[in-house]
């Protein structure tokens, strides 16, 4: 698949649908986060300015029955595989 078919990627990206955040075109592709200079395969939310990304806290749940996630700082990079 060609570059100039994918949409840019955003700075700031959810895979939760019912977020402000999500971009249903970008996941229409295979993409991939590098968190600290290693990539990372759970991550549910990430801001490319505020160098933070979202993941799971285990198997633990919220009272809506979606994952608890946990909040971790440093250096994210987003691109597409």
């Amino acid at each position: 698949m060609s570059e100039a078919t994918r949409p840019e990627l955003p700075d700031h990206l959810s895979v939760d649908p019912r977020s402000p955040h999500h971009v249903a075109a970008v996941f229409e592709h295979d993409i991939g986060i590098r968190f600290n200079g290693k990539e990372r395969h759970d991550v549910e939310e990430y801001c490319i300015s505020e160098g933070w990304i979202k993941v799971p806290a285990g198997k633990t749940l919220d009272r809506k029955g979606r994952p608890l996630t946990i909040k971790l700082k440093g250096a994210v990079e987003a691109f597409y595989r």
